[in-house]
Parts: C-alpha cells; structure tokens; sequence
C-alpha cells in the first residue's frame, strides 16, 4: 500500500469505500453485504438532495432507486444501473486483501473494482458533480443500484422489475457495465461499446446409480455416468455463428488490423486481438461449461447420486436448440434441471443514443474507433428488457494497451486504473448532460 489513499479523486474514493463493504454473492440465496452498501449508496444519493426508494426483495438483499429530473421532461427516462453485489474472492489467491481497497501501482485493487464498483462510483460521482453544479441531465434519469445480479438478479432486478415496474416508467432505454471500455486492436486503441448479450442457461445434471462398498465391481456408478455425460458436453466444439453484431465487428476488426477476411477465420482474428480476445472468442459460439461437481461422502462408498453444474451461454435465439443437443450428449440415468434461464439480447449498432456515446468517447478520446460486440456474459439489461427498455454497456474506461481488462471480471488481482475512473466519470458525465 502507499499514500495514494490519502490523495484519491472523488470516484476512487467511493469505489474504494464499495470495495471494503464484502457483498459476495455465493448464489443459490447466500450473500454478504449488500444491504450495507445500499446504505452507503442511500445516504449519498440523499445527501444531494434526491428522494429514494430502498426494496429488500428478501432478508438483506437491498436495492436503492432514485430518480433524477431532467432538463427536458418529454424525452424518455434513460435508467442508469449498477449492482453492489460480487463473487467470492478467495484472499489466499491474491497478492493484497481483496476486500481492503488497496490503492497501489497506480491502481486501485479488490474484488468488484471492475465488477462493477467502479461504474458504480463514477454513476454516483457523474450525479454529485451535475447536481451540485446547479446544473440537469438532458432527460429524467433513473439510478438503480441492484443486489444480486451475479446470480442472474432474481433477488435485484428482475424482482424490481416483477414487482415494481412503476420505478422505471417513461424509460426507454439503459446502460450499465461491461462496455465503453479500450482495448488495443493492432496497435489503435479502440473502444467495445455492448449492444447484445448472449443468454444464460444454469442446468444441474443429476446422476443415479447403485450404493456400494467402493471394492465392489459395480458398472451401475453415478459417477461415471454423470462423468461420461459431463465430457461430452464440456468438450461439445460448437460451432461458430456471426450475429449481426459480430459480423460487423469482424469487418472492423479486419479494417484495422488490415487482414482479408478471406484469408483467416473469425475465430482467428480474434485471438489476434491481444487482450480482447478473451471476451470477443466466446461471442462467436455457444459455451458449455462444467463448473461445479457433488457426490459421495467417503472414500470407499460408491455413492448412488452425483451432480454437476453447467454454465451454458448460447447466441440470442439458439435457446432451446442449444438445449436440445444439451439433452442429446446426456447419458442413461442421467437427469437434467433448468435452475436458471435468462434471454439473449441484441440492439443495432446504430440510434441517437448508441450516437451520443460514440460522440462522447470521440470527444473524451479524439479518433479512437467505436466498436460494437457481443458480451458473453449478460447484465441486469435482461430484466429491464421485460419492460421493453434498450439495454446497452456503456462504463467508460480509457485503459493501458497492455491491461488485460477481460481477465479482471471475476479473476485474481481485479483491479482498475485511477486515471480510468477519472476519464470514466467525465464521459459518463458528458453522456448524461447532453443525451
């Protein structure tokens, strides 16, 4: 650690103080934390003035609301979102405390610092130096701080939006994490702007067999058969499909690094995009991943049941295909669940709004292209799109060519550059003021 705590600009300081309230979410219902950051982000937002709800979907699992006036009232409310909640970190595996907020390398480190305490911090930061300006965002803004969306918010925004859909009335459109960010593509530094994601599939596979002494010759194992049908859809090549958003962002990848798009796959010209290259791979095909494995009780009992979960992502629309072929690779005695299914998602790369933030990251970043991809993961834009309001990730961040940013959402060692934060509140502010 260094001085540096002494010195940080406003929005460092607020991620900061998120970083230090452990709201991990373990799933399955068990979480840390997220009724005290609420209180945190409650009294902030109430020390300027603005009016607030605070809902507990369940014991502790707190969102809060606001709503900001805006200049000119007929315009449709954009919602501006983020989420307290992070998954676990385990300290043993990181070289500082993950929950202490350590600011140090020029960095500021711990677990949510890119997921996504610090859009968090710049939203409130974006809002405190609009407001206390005397100044008013362009159109009603609605602020939503949601619990729980690392398990696919149903205690956070899809429970708001279940229940209280009139927080979000008049809003056409949102923006929230994991988009707005730089990355270096052939030397030029650019910017992913999120207009789609794919949609989440969380299955439990169950396996049934024979209780045994584990000296047993026993062919009818739980084990094996849950294994057999694991490999089968851990290794499952699936194949790759261009959306309309990658195959425009495969054009442009191309444009820039000067490649022929008859000459290398698209799968190939994305692991050539350094850093990006981790979230841009998975966009262009469904995921299947194993991630999870319970069974038995002692070493030598054959346990007559076994499970796995998988993590399954699939392009929009390839939903109940993909869970088709899932059932097929499964093996006898070999069960499947659906514990968890959300939409895929995909918006045009093109709208007055998807112009303004391009307009802000060429202002704040003079001729830096703007490009749209795909997330492979999903955000809280899939509960608000049961409204019928337009999801994008915008969380502006000029970063180091050489940062491996991707790598941070839920890795070791998560952490995110000051001056980003900085450049992040001033765009997102630009953002607010004139769309």
């Amino acid at each position: 650690m260094d001085d540096a705590q002494d010195t940080l600009g406003p929005t460092a300081r607020i991620a900061r103080d998120l970083i230090r309230f452990d709201t991990t979410n373990w799933g399955g219902g068990r979480s840390n934390g997220e009724r005290e950051a609420a209180e945190y982000l409650e009294a902030a937002l109430s020390g300027l003035g603005l009016s607030t709800t605070v809902h507990e979907s369940a014991e502790r699992r707190t969102s809060v609301f606001t709503r900001v006036s805006g200049a000119d009232p007929t315009k449709p409310a954009l919602v501006v979102h983020g989420h307290t909640d992070v998954v676990p970190a385990d300290p043993d595996n990181w070289s500082v405390d993950p929950f202490a907020g350590i600011v140090r390398d020029g960095m500021l480190w711990g677990r949510g610092a890119v997921d996504m305490k610090d859009m968090d911090a710049m939203m409130l930061q974006s809002l405190t130096d609009i407001i206390t300006s005397g100044r008013q965002p362009a159109r009603d803004l609605v602020i939503a701080y949601f619990a729980d969306e690392e398990n696919g918010g149903v205690f956070g925004s899809h429970w708001a939006v279940d229940h209280h859909p009139e927080l979000f009335a008049g809003a056409t459109e949102a923006i929230s994490e994991v988009g707005g960010y730089s990355v270096d593509i052939g030397g030029t530094r650019s910017y992913l702007l999120q207009t789609g994601e794919k949609a989440l599939i969380w299955i439990k596979l169950v396996a049934t067999g024979t209780a045994a002494h584990g000296s047993r010759v026993i062919h009818d194992n739980a084990v094996t058969k849950l294994a057999e049908s694991i490999v089968r859809i851990g290794r499952r090549d699936w194949p790759i499909q261009l959306t309309a958003t990658t195959e425009l962002l495969i054009a442009e990848l191309a444009r820039l690094m000067g490649t022929d798009l008859s000459r290398i796959a698209p799968d190939e010209l994305v692991r050539s995009t350094g850093t990006a290259a981790g979230f841009l791979e998975a966009t262009l095909r469904t995921t299947s991943n194993p991630t999870l494995l319970t069974a038995g009780y002692k070493h030598n009992v054959i346990p007559d049941r076994a499970e796995a979960l998988i993590d399954i992502r699939t392009l929009p629309g390839e939903e109940d295909a993909v869970l088709a072929e899932i059932r097929s690779l499964l093996g006898p005695d070999v069960t499947l669940e659906i514990l968890h299914q959300d939409i895929g998602l995909e918006t045009p790369f093109s709208g007055p709004l998807v112009e303004a933030m391009t307009a802000v990251l060429n202002r704040h970043d003079p001729g830096a292209p703007v490009l749209p991809y795909l997330l492979s993961g999903g955000t809280d834009n899939k509960a608000l799109a049961k409204l019928g309001i337009t999801g994008y990730g915008f969380a502006p961040l000029k970063l180091p060519a050489d940062m491996n940013f991707p790598g941070m959402f839920h890795g070791v060692d998560e952490r995110v550059p000051l001056d980003a934060l900085e450049f992040g509140t001033a765009a997102l502010t630009d953002l607010l003021l004139t769309y």
